[in-house]
C-alpha cells in the first residue's frame, strides 16, 4: 500500500526557516513526480513546487520562486521542501503528493500524504 508521510512542519516566526519532508513507501517511484500543495481551510488545495525524478525538472508556484527550493534523494523516495524567509501567509496545511509527471494540477497526482501544518507568525 502506498503511504506518503510529511513532517518537519511549525510554528515559526517570519524571516525563519523551515524544512518539510515527504517520505514514501509502498512503490517505486524514482521515475515519477513529486509535488508539494498547501490548504487553507474551505479552499481547495494549491500547488506550491514540484520534482520530477531526482535532478529532473522542478516546478515552482509564483509565491515559492526564490525562497522554496525542491528536492529529492538519489533513491527518490524522500522529497524535501526547503522553506525560506516565510511570511505570515505562507501559513497552511501543507501536502505531498505523488503523480506519474510534474504538475501543477492536483488531478495529475494520484496519492496523497495526510498533510503538515506550517504556521508563520507576525
Amino acid at each position: 500500500q502506498v503511504q506518503l508521510v510529511e513532517s518537519g512542519g511549525g510554528l515559526v516566526q517570519a524571516g525563519a526557516s523551515l524544512r518539510l519532508s515527504c517520505a514514501a513507501s509502498g512503490l517505486t517511484i524514482n521515475s515519477g513526480a513529486m509535488g508539494w500543495f498547501r490548504r487553507a481551510p474551505g479552499k481547495e488545495r494549491e500547488f506550491v513546487a514540484a520534482i520530477g525524478r531526482p535532478g529532473g525538472i522542478r516546478s515552482y508556484a509564483d509565491s515559492a520562486v526564490g525562497r522554496f527550493i525542491v528536492s529529492r534523494n538519489s533513491t527518490g523516495n524522500t522529497m524535501t521542501l526547503q522553506m525560506n524567509r516565510l511570511k505570515p501567509e505562507v501559513t497552511d496545511d501543507y501536502y505531498c503528493a505523488v503523480g506519474r509527471a510534474v504538475s501543477r494540477s492536483i488531478v495529475d497526482y494520484n496519492y496523497w500524504g495526510q498533510g503538515t501544518q506550517v504556521t508563520v507568525s507576525s
